[in-house]
């Protein structure tokens, strides 16, 4: 696993292969290649890397792997679309110590699921403050938002936190998406334009934070809060929780600036689709906003995995607060 020097001196590279980039290694580097103009783009020595994650279609060389293989480096290449393809990492999977304590966990014991869950509601507060609106909606919004902080941490059982959570969801929607004739939250269902949008970006999100937190060795189905369900990354599920927000604050400012429109998409069968040739774009706007907080994201899961490693008292988990 990393130590406290891997973290200070190495650093997480993502680079993003999706057009014309190719990777070759040459003397005992790493380089980024421009497959058209046949240049260099970026040299990476190997030395400085703590985790590699490459977006697109690339080729995986024994090189490349004999170099990871050297440096303990874990490579992750994702589509597009962030969906992990191919994990690499001769360390991760044999950390049987972290699986067996994710077994042995309490599912009763509701404070990691009361961490989360404050923690989401806090950055949903913090979205609705930076609206700088004073509307009746936001107004009641806020007001629920603040009271369920403190009803959540006395939740005595775990229905009542998910219904808290519910709730406070419910009314946060419709006042942070007011502006933009808001109906209800419909996961998957397709209804409108505004919630297949989310739906792209919280499975953009998904698949980032799961090749995050497979650099540790977590088993991804077994989480603290999300409980066990057939095919469900549930851990997944847990710790994208308080980054949900980063994607809200992206589609709120993508249709108030036009930059997602509803002509963007088709009714087909009383389903909203995105057109084919929106996609790129749409991925592009959500990965421009992950790509800038890799270092958060990657920081808290690390901070996630020594706290829970460690056993130590709830108030010292990691917390991610949007700005």
């Amino acid at each position: 696993m990393f130590t406290n020097k891997d973290i200070e001196y190495r650093s997480v590279f993502v680079i993003n292969c999706i057009e014309n980039k190719a990777l070759r290694v040459e003397s005992g580097e790493l380089l980024l290649e421009n497959t058209v103009e046949k240049k260099t783009l970026t040299k990476l020595p190997f030395q400085k890397i703590l985790a590699l994650f490459v977006i697109g279609h690339i080729t995986i060389t024994t090189a490349l792997i004999d170099k990871c293989t050297k440096y303990g480096i874990p490579l992750v290449v994702m589509k597009p679309n962030f969906r992990p393809v191919f994990f690499y990492s001769i360390t991760a999977e044999a950390n049987y110590l972290l699986r067996q304590k994710q077994y042995e966990w309490d599912k009763n014991d509701l404070q990691l699921p009361k961490i989360l869950v404050t923690n989401k509601i806090r950055n949903q507060l913090r979205l609705l403050e930076n609206t700088r609106k004073k509307t009746p909606l936001i107004e009641k919004a806020k007001g629920h938002c603040s009271k369920a902080i403190q009803l959540v941490m006395d939740a005595s059982d775990y229905d009542t936190v998910m219904g808290l959570e519910g709730r406070i969801a419910k009314s946060y929607f419709a006042a942070y998406f007011e502006d933009l004739d808001w109906k209800a939250r419909c996961p998957r269902a397709k209804t409108d334009p505004i919630n297949v949008t989310l739906d792209i970006g919280y499975t953009i999100l998904f698949n980032y934070v799961e090749a995050f937190v497979r650099l540790f060795g977590f088993d991804p189905y077994v989480g603290v809060y999300h409980r066990l369900w057939f095919k469900r990354k549930s851990l997944i599920c847990d710790l994208m929780e308080p980054f949900r927000c980063l994607i809200d604050q992206q589609v709120r400012k993508g249709f108030n600036t036009k930059q997602c429109k509803a002509n963007d998409f088709l009714l087909f069968k009383n389903e909203y689709m995105l057109k084919h040739e929106k996609s790129s774009d749409y991925t592009k706007m959500f990965y421009d906003v992950l790509i800038e907080q890799k270092g958060e994201m990657f920081n808290y899961v690390r901070d996630y995995y020594r706290c829970f490693m460690q056993k130590k008292s709830t108030p010292l988990y990691p917390q991610f607060i949007i700005k």
